[in-house]
């Protein structure tokens, strides 16, 4: 049997969560909007980027601590809100909150989870934020911030681009549904996957409860439906800035991918911007955050925490944001399959690594703290060396510093 310590990466979580799950729910993971460019963009546009180091630094003790909306994390990492995580294994939110406590990250609480905002304070002390989806209702929404103060959350995160519902053709192809039920299309992918039949039939029902606290009641595939067909198409800057001034502390839009969107976000109120494309999602053919980054970092100095969302694999990844001037990354689908293979214990295994490969990779660096960190160790890879560039026509080598 497949132990976590046998897992060196994320693509081998990845690997055991596709055995292990019904084909449906892997591909709900995996998948994105239309063609999938910018689901696989994401995580290639790292490549584009290599890291310089600086060496003969004293890096006997590494810092990797910074303070992220408004919490000190031990490094700069935030598991990303994911709806229904409960589908995937029975530990669910409340074993990726208590993970990430214990790993010193921060957790968002999505609107869509199967674990209330009540139950997933009691069960963490650690950086709690709440993802919120704005419904045409602005009582209701107030209703929900109301209880993530009393539940002690740390901070609110708005999401924005999810006015429409992406294209997600490989749900169609398999027949998936919320919640899972057999239908002809799926009906063969569920009989393969027996152990997650019988945990899920085991399992207490699914529930959407911070749904259905706002609706009154109802079972999952009724609430799911509510809720689609109540969410805000109009989210206005006034909007956002009645929701900053309602929450009243450390407030993040996610979502953000253009440089006026983050000067706008900033004006409206908001202390932080989740540079994010949903994962691609949403709108295929939307640019990789990580070539969108330092753009919007520049943009808007210190007027905002910057957090980058999207193809994040590798600590490596975390150090190339961190690098461009990013505050802390931010990730979803490698905690996602650790728990589908492993339950709560992949989720910090899958902490474990990725941990290990950011000090790692610092320490390679010579970096002893994140504040050692800058543009100067990173370079773009299609770079030429200088003696290469055609100096005649007074073409040279771009540096990094000057495209970013």
């Amino acid at each position: 049997m497949a132990r976590t310590g046998n897992c060196h990466n994320i693509a081998d979580f990845e690997r055991l969560a596709r055995k292990r799950l019904p084909a449906p729910l892997y591909h709900y993971i995996a998948g994105g909007a239309d063609d999938e460019r910018t689901v696989r963009a994401n995580v290639e546009g790292f490549d584009r980027y290599n890291l310089v180091p600086d060496y003969l630094k004293d890096i006997r003790s590494i810092d990797m601590s910074r303070r992220v909306l408004g919490r000190d994390l031990t490094w700069p990492l935030l598991l990303a809100p994911t709806g229904m995580t409960r589908m995937f294994h029975r530990d669910g939110e409340l074993g990726v909150a208590r993970e990430a406590a214990r790993s010193g990250v921060g957790y968002a609480l999505s609107t869509m989870a199967t674990s209330s905002i009540e139950d997933v304070g009691r069960a963490s002390a650690g950086a709690k934020i709440f993802q919120l989806y704005l419904l045409n209702d602005e009582k209701l929404n107030f209703a929900m911030i109301d209880r993530c103060k009393a539940a002690g959350f740390d901070a609110l995160c708005l999401t924005v681009d999810t006015v429409v519902a992406g294209n997600r053709e490989r749900d169609l192809r398999t027949g998936l549904t919320v919640p899972p039920r057999l239908t002809p299309a799926s009906l063969m992918a569920f009989s393969l996957r027996p152990r997650w039949c019988a945990d899920y039939l085991t399992s207490t029902a699914f529930s959407l409860p911070n749904v259905a606290a706002a609706e009154g009641g109802g079972d999952l595939s009724t609430l799911s439906a509510y809720f689609a067909a109540r969410m805000e198409r109009n989210i206005t800057w006034s909007a956002v800035e009645r929701i900053a001034q309602y929450w009243g502390g450390p407030f993040a839009i996610k979502g953000i991918q253009s440089v006026r969107d983050a000067r706008m976000a900033a004006a409206s109120g908001a202390t932080a911007v989740i540079l994010s494309n949903h994962g691609g999602r949403q709108l295929d053919s939307a640019a990789p955050t990580i070539d969108l980054l330092a753009d919007i970092v520049d943009a808007t100095g210190d007027r905002l925490e910057i957090i980058l969302d999207g193809g994040i694999r590798r600590g490596s990844h975390i150090v190339k944001a961190l690098a461009m001037g990013a505050t802390a990354c931010m990730t979803g689908r490698p905690y996602l399959y650790g728990l589908s293979a492993f339950g709560a214990a992949g989720v910090a295994r899958v902490l474990e690594l990725l941990r290990a490969e950011t000090e790692r990779t610092l320490g390679l660096l010579g970096c002893a703290s994140l504040s050692d960190l800058g543009r100067n160790h990173i370079r773009l890879a299609t770079d030429v060396p200088d003696f290469l560039a055609d100096k005649d026509s007074g073409r040279s080598a771009t540096p990094l510093r000057n495209i970013l």
